[in-house]
């Protein structure tokens, strides 16, 4: 369990030394300096904003470029004195000055959110023992073939900000076009960017076709025994099967080719100038209709503007996180002692306190070691294998090969198993939600805590919150 649960550590994150406890504060977001040459030279750009975190609170967005840190310039600071500044632990309180599309210089405050080092909560618990409800929480790596490019020149992509469509004329466009140019003024403006018909400071070229493969032959035996390509679907908010193959696939051996691109081209200062141009080139089993690839992809290839990271082969990762949370934090060393409530939480509400000794949750032991329950979550991994849907297997961001969801059919069966004392489920109480884990359902979704305090023994019904998170982004 250590190396379950320690090795979860969010972004940003500075440890403070009181007279009484270390402390784990964090403000939620991760950066990287860019040598991007037409967006935050130099400077630190946001990468990604972690859900219910004070950078998500405080509206901050991937691709923000930060301009100062608490007053200072970035061009006066070394990247050694930006992290330091960040990740002060004598200071709570944060100033950054953020640039992008909407705003030149906007000034946000974050407070750090700061809790006891030796503590583990419930969002860190579920992806320990994510295993216990792939369906809940897991994290995917997927793959795009995007070729993506930006102009030569070292122009500022910031000093863009309005564009329009090539054209505009309603009656000339096809259904498909119209598809394509909604989805891409929805993701353009959620960017801070606006659409503007006169003078724009670029314009949207988009260019598709699907065709039969006049030079397929006939598939390899390697080709037709390849994995299924899976990515997340944005318009049924779930990972969908393809009908792709992998990018070292011969072309000879797809049946059907599908192209689909998109180039922002310059009317501001260098006109007809290609600024940046994402293309797609699938090779593919089956037919697929190119409003719905649009639908699917425009968003994830929008990723990659104004900040390229990937010139070939764009990498993503979806991050899944659903769990019950109550606000009790765990002590590292003693997983049935509380070690703090969250102000405000379920758990506060109902009378938990610091200090409480659990032993029991829903009915299930606590008075395990940490090394006790690691060994009993590995069994209980390697011995409910049988009971998985084997069609859902995938590799997860960390490089474990068998991650798959229950069988639908089996739940009676599992539900049985999490009721099994020798796997130590008592942290199951996470998924209670889940039929396989509750076949009593969401109705019945409650936490039933036996607790010492001092020579007192209580027990508490606490009601928790179904908190679900989700985040793409790119590797």
């Amino acid at each position: 369990m250590k190396f379950l649960l320690c090795s979860i550590l969010l972004a940003c994150t500075a440890w403070i030394t009181t007279a009484q406890e270390p402390q784990s504060c964090r403000l939620g977001f991760s950066y990287e300096f860019s040598n991007n040459k037409n967006w935050g030279k130099d400077k630190p750009v946001i990468m990604k904003v972690y859900p219910n975190s004070p950078a998500e609170k405080a509206g901050l967005k991937q691709n923000d470029i930060i301009e100062r840190i608490n007053g200072a310039r970035i061009e006066e600071i070394s990247p050694d004195d930006v992290d330091s500044l960040i990740s002060d632990p004598e200071v709570r309180e944060v100033r950054l000055t953020i640039h992008n599309f909407s705003s030149n210089n906007r000034e946000v405050t974050l407070e750090k959110e700061c809790t006891s080092a030796l503590s583990l909560g419930e969002e860190q618990l579920a992806t320990a023992f994510s295993m216990y409800s792939v369906e809940s929480t897991h994290d995917r790596l997927f793959i795009c073939p995007f070729m993506t490019k930006t102009t030569d020149a070292a122009v500022d992509f910031s000093q863009f900000t309005t564009f329009d469509f090539t054209d505009t004329d309603d009656h000339t466009i096809s259904k498909i076009e119209s598809v394509i140019n909604n989805v891409l003024k929805t993701e353009l403006t959620k960017k801070g960017l606006r659409q503007q018909s006169i003078k724009p400071d670029f314009t949207i070229q988009t260019y598709y076709k699907f065709n039969k493969n006049p030079n397929f032959k006939k598939k390899s035996r390697e080709t037709a025994e390849q994995s299924p390509t899976f990515r997340y679907d944005i318009t049924r908010d779930r990972v969908t099967k393809f009908p792709f193959y992998d990018a070292n696939t011969p072309e000879s051996e797809a049946e059907y080719i599908l192209q689909f691109g998109i180039r922002f081209i310059d009317q501001r200062y260098v006109r007809g100038r290609v600024l940046w141009e994402c293309e797609a080139n699938e090779l593919m089993s089956s037919p697929y209709a190119v409003d719905e690839y649009a639908s699917i992809h425009i968003p994830l290839m929008c990723m990659q503007f104004p900040y390229v990271k990937y010139e070939r082969n764009a990498q993503f990762i979806l991050t899944k996180n659903s769990h019950n949370y109550t606000g009790i934090r765990y002590s590292i060393y003693e997983l049935n002692k509380v070690v703090d409530v969250d102000y405000g939480s379920p758990a506060s509400k109902a009378g938990i306190q610091r200090g409480d000794i659990i032993d029991r949750i829903n009915g299930k032991r606590m008075d395990h070691t940490a090394d006790e329950f690691t060994a009993a979550y590995r069994q209980f991994i390697t011995n409910t294998l049988k009971y998985r849907d084997s069609g859902t297997r995938f590799t997860n961001a960390n490089g474990f090969p068998n991650c798959m969801f229950w069988d639908k059919f089996k739940y009676p069966q599992i539900a049985k198993i999490f009721e099994t004392d020798k796997y130590m489920t008592a942290f199951s109480y996470l998924y209670f939600f889940a039929p396989y884990v509750n076949p009593e359902g969401t109705g019945a979704n409650v936490c039933i805590l036996h607790l010492r305090r001092g020579t007192e023994k209580l027990e508490y019904i606490i009601r928790p919150e179904l908190r679900s998170e989700k985040t793409i982004e790119l590797n």
